[in-house]
């Protein structure tokens, strides 16, 4: 009997134990496959056709202070966010939507501690809203399409149009030159002709 009961305590060990590891297995396998998933998601390549996220979605997936500035029409402090001094060459594109709405090329310094540019890529892709809010009369610009907030529209800018659009990072994604393509931004690629060998050497 002794070794009967000790026989049958061994298998139910061992069924337990091999239980535990299949769990274990097929866990990881779900974990990875479905990390694999949201990696590949959020590194398909821009789609305007792609509809804009729901607030549900949003704030899963937007970092609080982008989050706050968009969908709460914050702002973020001065020096201390994270294009202001971004000296790279690249387009700025909704951080929502993806949609191509500044170039470095337009950047300039205000000595302000924000991203300033002088004009959009494609004014249509923005709205501009009168906003009196902190009994100040300003010009807000929003994203078109994701309805999101992006900044401001002074008229204090550098020639010829005077414009300066102070926009919040938390509002942008910054795509560097040499990935427009494959992020889906080809057609901005020409923006950003390759430097020659002799440019890269620093030659004169």
């Amino acid at each position: 009997m002794n070794g009967t009961r000790i026989a049958h305590e061994e298998t139910s060990y061992w069924s337990v134990c091999l239980g535990l590891v299949a769990v274990i297995v097929v866990g990881t396998g779900v974990y990875y496959f479905t990390s694999a998933r949201a990696a590949s998601k959020r590194a398909s390549p821009y789609d305007y056709h792609k509809p804009v996220p729901g607030d549900a979605e949003l704030r899963v997936r937007l970092k609080e202070e982008q989050y706050k500035v968009t969908r709460q029409n914050g702002t973020e402090p001065a020096f201390q966010n994270e294009y202001w001094n971004n000296p790279k060459p690249g387009i700025y594109v909704d951080v929502i939507t993806g949609d191509p709405l500044f170039s470095s090329l337009d950047k300039f310094d205000a000595q302000n501690g924000r991203v300033n540019f002088s004009k959009p890529l494609a004014k249509e892709r923005l709205v501009e809203r009168k906003d009196a809010s902190h009994d100040i009369e300003r010009i807000e610009i929003r994203a078109a399409r994701s309805d999101s907030h992006l900044g401001h529209l002074f008229h204090d800018g550098p020639p010829p149009a005077g414009d300066r659009y102070v926009i919040n990072s938390a509002a942008l994604k910054f795509i560097p030159a040499e990935k427009l393509a494959v992020e889906g931004y080809s057609e901005f690629a020409p923006l950003f002709p390759s430097p020659s060998p002799e440019q890269k050497n620093g030659a004169k």
